[in-house]
């Protein structure tokens, strides 16, 4: 099995920012240690309100960028439009109403078919990298490919919620779903309450798992043992041969 990268999710981080309207902690600092501790990646997701990452930070956290730096959020027009002014090295869409609290479900692709196509080649035009959030399941796939997404990003939720009860059955549908990715040519993210005691599983049976992008246990975790040992606690989880 390959190495799969690491994505920290740096929202959690910019919310503990924010409660205080100050510049503790430093997010983009924050950023480069993570980088620095091993990391491969930087996720963000700005929120029509902002309550965590702020389109400010943007650029910010592009420019001094040495790994992949991957934004997610609903395209709206106002999203688009900041996100290619940045153009970061993917971008992940979610298919989230404004209000909602945490991403918890996938693209209904062929509902929102032709919004996808002129969506994503949008995004194409500038060299951004497109991953759609879905659902674990295989009939998708197709539906991915013919709107010309790049990537899809495994909803992991359903598989956080079932792993302790039958860990075989909550992996299924994600393993059917990354063979159909793999041999349709399309890359595989996955992200959404995976965490240290469930990753190691997760990553054995989903072949093909370029990424995962991961934030609230991260962050969890951290307050115990520090970011530069979770981040390489997380690596070690994905890292194996």
């Amino acid at each position: 099995m390959s190495a799969t990268k690491l994505s920290v999710n740096i929202n959690k981080v910019a919310l503990i920012r924010n409660s205080r309207g100050s510049n503790l902690p430093d997010v983009l600092k924050f950023a480069r240690d993570c980088e620095e501790f091993g990391a491969d990646g930087i996720t963000v997701h700005p929120r029509p309100d902002e309550r965590h990452i702020r389109y400010s930070d943007l650029q910010g956290l592009k420019d001094q960028n040495t790994t992949e730096f991957n934004i997610e959020g609903y395209p709206s027009q106002d999203f688009i439009d900041k996100v290619v002014a940045v153009v970061p090295d993917q971008v992940t869409l979610v298919p989230d109403p404004p209000g909602v609290l945490t991403s918890n479900q996938g693209w209904d692709i062929g509902l929102h078919k032709e919004f996808l196509i002129d969506t994503i080649s949008k995004f194409k035009e500038f060299g951004i990298r497109v991953s759609l959030f879905i659902e674990p399941d295989p009939s998708i796939i197709a539906l991915a490919k013919a709107v010309q997404a790049d990537r899809v990003e495994l909803y992991t939720g359903h598989y956080a919620d079932e792993f302790l009860q039958n860990r075989q059955r909550a992996v299924e549908a994600y393993s059917k779903t990354a063979q159909e990715a793999f041999d349709a040519g399309i890359g595989l993210n996955a992200g959404h309450d995976l965490n240290l005691d469930n990753l190691r599983f997760f990553k054995e049976n989903v072949i093909g798992l370029k990424e995962v992008s991961i934030g609230h246990a991260l962050i969890s975790d951290a307050l115990y043992y520090g970011i530069s040992n979770v981040i390489k606690m997380y690596k070690n989880e994905l890292s194996f041969r």
